[in-house]
């Protein structure tokens, strides 16, 4: 029903329905360069595909809320100045929404990204994952915090580990429940050891 007035600009003002078309753009773009994370029955959803998916439904809403101005007689507003910065405004949002999602797809392409759902998981169901990837002779990790949405808006913490090593895939590392959260530890080798960081609080917010 709600689509439907949408789609018909039936009880909304041209200006609510443009606004709602380009937030829809601008919340897209902004997705597509944040650190997201989605988790779903088990299997790890990168950001990239994340934002991806955001950004094919902004585009909908975007073509839909527009259409439905027009319908809506707005006649004073097409083909003035307020219309030429809506549609500039639209296609900037457009391309940096898509570069993001490219940009984050080819870093994990390139880098040879990996993902890992980290057993146990804490009380709650609050769950670390951790991304890792590694460039030239420095290998890195991200560790997230995903609670019961499935959804990381951002990193918990992060490491560089010496000559491309990956500690979680070779199964160095250590996580820690206690009922207000957990720690990650991450302890490397004698050989690869841990430049930066390898400790991170695991905390989903409870």
């Amino acid at each position: 029903m709600t689509e439907a007035r949408i789609q018909h600009g039936e009880g909304l003002s041209p200006g609510t329905l443009t606004a709602a078309g380009v937030g829809s753009l601008a919340f897209a773009a902004w997705a597509s360069w944040s650190n997201l994370l989605l988790l779903v029955w088990g299997h790890v959803v990168p950001g990239w595909g994340v934002s991806g998916v955001l950004l094919v439904l902004a585009l909908v809403l975007w073509r839909t809320c527009l259409r439905a101005a027009r319908r809506a007689e707005v006649a004073r507003l097409l083909g003035t100045r307020a219309s030429w910065w809506v549609g500039l405004v639209s296609r900037v949002l457009i391309v940096v929404a898509v570069f993001g999602v490219v940009w984050g797809a080819a870093g994990d392409l390139i880098n040879e990204a990996e993902y890992h759902v980290l057993r146990p998981t804490g009380p709650g169901g609050c769950t670390a994952v951790v991304r890792e990837t590694s460039f030239l002779m420095i290998g890195n990790g991200e560790a997230y915090a995903v609670g019961r949405t499935g959804l990381a808006w951002g990193e918990a913490g992060s490491w560089v580990v010496d000559d491309g090593y990956r500690p979680v895939a070779g199964g160095t590392y250590k996580v820690d429940w206690e009922r207000d959260g957990g720690l990650l530890l991450i302890s490397g080798t004698s050989t690869d050891p841990v430049i930066r960081g390898g400790m991170t609080d695991i905390d989903c917010g409870w």
